[in-house]
């Protein structure tokens, strides 16, 4: 069966959707049937095959393409998202709720209101959804979402001076671990390997598979090796992964030497181990690994 793949906002989940016949196109616009009600989305590829095992059962269909009367619903929609968002701030300081506002979406078909916001813990908002309903007349939906889908909603520009990846291009969250900066001999400095979100950077996953390769062919800092030029031996201080070079510490009767050489040039016995950490750097990844656990809401965005 071919499916059509749907996306109801920028850099999100991706569904599939039986086109029905219809003639879709990339980037067009249609109304489809959501698990949340009539949602328009916009289609990110078209005759793609299923799985075999794939539920068929469980893929929705595509009512139609999206008219021009469709176009100005949404862009309604998308104004009366402003207003709702300021009434509700009203209401959460009228409350007296810790809780921060992030965004709000109404359904196409305007029968749901969702309010995303971020708060520090579980916050009692019985009260203010029933304040709010009394205001929109219709149902209303809080989520409490992580900081990383407060940025991905929000958006920005990372250090590398482009927008960021969770805003422009990832569709879901890839886990990113503290070994991962380790492994490409980046500071353990929470300031230097945390986005825009606070938590690690998304774009360590990116290149975790090159390093990992890279690493392999590589001895640890302590090893002992043989330069093959000359079959002189020594101990290595220091490697580069990018240039795929060692500093090689040479002890002679007299003197010492440090000798930078390329990886092909050198002698040694494989190990497959984990980098050793200084005490200073344990302390480091300790902190990390204790911020990143405390962002347990995962992702929350359709």
């Amino acid at each position: 069966m071919n499916v059509a793949g749907i996306r109801f906002r920028r850099a999100g989940k991706i569904y599939q959707y039986d086109p029905c016949g219809l003639e879709l196109k990339k980037n067009m616009k249609v109304i489809v049937e959501a698990a949340w009600g009539i949602e328009m989305g916009t289609v990110v590829y078209t005759d793609k095959e299923t799985a075999e095992d794939a539920d068929l059962s469980q893929i929705k269909k595509v009512l139609r393409i999206a008219t021009s009367e469709d176009l100005e619903r949404e862009g309604r929609n998308r104004q009366k998202e402003a207003a709702a968002f300021d009434i509700c701030e009203q209401k959460i300081a009228k409350h007296g709720l810790l809780m921060k506002l992030v965004a709000v979406e109404y359904t196409f078909d305007g029968n749901k209101i969702l309010f995303y916001f971020t708060a520090d813990g579980r916050v009692d908002f019985r009260e203010l959804v029933k304040d709010l309903a009394s205001v929109f007349h219709t149902r209303i939906e809080l989520r409490q979402i992580g900081v990383r889908d407060e940025t991905k909603i929000l958006g920005g520009l990372g250090i590398c001076g482009r927008v960021l990846c969770c805003h422009s291009y990832l569709s879901e969250f890839s886990p990113v671990s503290i070994r991962m900066a380790k492994d490409q001999n980046l500071s353990l400095n929470p300031t230097k390997i945390s986005g825009a979100c606070g938590r690690l950077m998304c774009c360590l996953k990116n290149e975790q598979d090159t390093y990992e390769y890279l690493n392999s062919k590589l001895p640890g800092v302590g090893d002992a090796v043989v330069i093959r030029d000359g079959n002189i031996k020594g101990t290595v201080k220091d490697v580069n992964v990018l240039r795929q070079t060692v500093s090689v510490l040479i002890t002679g009767d007299d003197d010492t030497d440090i000798r930078t050489v390329s990886v092909d040039g050198i002698s040694f016995r494989p190990r497959h181990r984990a980098k050793r950490l200084s005490p200073e750097e344990m302390k480091e990844m300790k902190e990390l690994e204790a911020m990143e656990k405390g962002d347990k809401d995962g992702s929350k965005l359709d």
